[in-house]
């Protein structure tokens, strides 16, 4: 009974995190390029009682063993890299990527993030950046006389100035591929950061070595479904009440035993 108390506990502390995970993956239901997380659980060790294949008797083995769980954890919490639904904004610095890839985003130590947010701007220079003012990599700067500017589909960038009868490249959009996005860690601002884990970026243009296309005037939304979300915090909600009553049985079952009398 008292291994019971600690079972149901620990089965408690997984819904936890199970309903925090959920809980922010609701609240970023309309962030730009946000992708949704999910908690994975093990199964914690086990008390062996007695092993399977074991002798019970000269010439017979147990078929089965006897081993008693002592709970779960927290394993992980992995974010799905799936394609989010798309926006369209008519908005010419708004861009997306269909497909595999990030964007470099050089942050103000130095360091290379990389985001799925194409929500661009424009700072006093013409560069584009985020909305923290993190200029995107390579720099794209926009002439302050440029009349239109045009992404390509790979990426190429565009502008039309005045007095001008065609277009002038100014830049060109590359993007980052990861063999296992999974493993990238999330540092707020829709911005990622490279581990071990993730591997090293293979800086490609879009469309190329299956990278995903650039798209100009859309906005790639978060790819949080909310009904499946619902579904499980409901079914996190019932995991939950049911470790609260084995915990409850428990102590009722150790009450009955302390007050036997003899």
């Amino acid at each position: 009974m008292i291994r019971a108390l600690w079972t149901a506990a620990s089965g408690m502390e997984a819904q936890q995190v199970n309903i925090d995970v959920i809980a922010n993956n609701l609240a970023n239901v309309n962030t730009t390029g946000y992708k949704k997380a999910r908690a994975d659980f093990q199964d914690l060790l086990y008390q062996t009682l007695r092993e399977a294949g074991a002798q019970s008797s000269a010439s017979t083995i147990y078929p089965t063993g006897m081993q008693l769980g002592l709970g779960v954890r927290s394993a992980a919490v992995q974010k799905v890299f799936l394609q989010g639904d798309f926006q369209a904004t008519q908005n010419p610095f708004d861009l997306s990527i269909e497909g595999r890839g990030f964007f470099q985003i050089l942050q103000p130590n130095g360091e290379t993030a990389y985001s799925r947010a194409g929500a661009f701007k424009q700072d006093e220079q013409g560069r584009l950046v985020t909305s923290d003012g993190f200029p995107m990599q390579p720099q794209i700067t926009v002439p302050a006389d440029a009349l239109s500017i045009t992404v390509g589909s790979d990426g190429t960038v565009s502008v039309l100035q005045s007095g001008q009868a065609s277009p002038t490249q100014v830049g060109q959009i590359q993007v980052a591929v990861f063999s296992n996005p999974a493993g990238l860690t999330s540092i707020g601002r829709n911005l990622y950061l490279e581990t071990a884990a993730s591997g090293s970026p293979t800086i490609s243009t879009p469309g190329e070595n299956g990278v995903g296309t650039m798209g100009q005037g859309f906005l790639e939304l978060s790819n949080v479904n909310i009904s499946e979300e619902l579904v499980n915090m409901i079914v996190g909600q019932r995991a939950y009440e049911v470790n609260s009553k084995a915990i409850q049985t428990a102590d009722e079952m150790l009450q009955a035993a302390n007050n036997t009398k003899r």
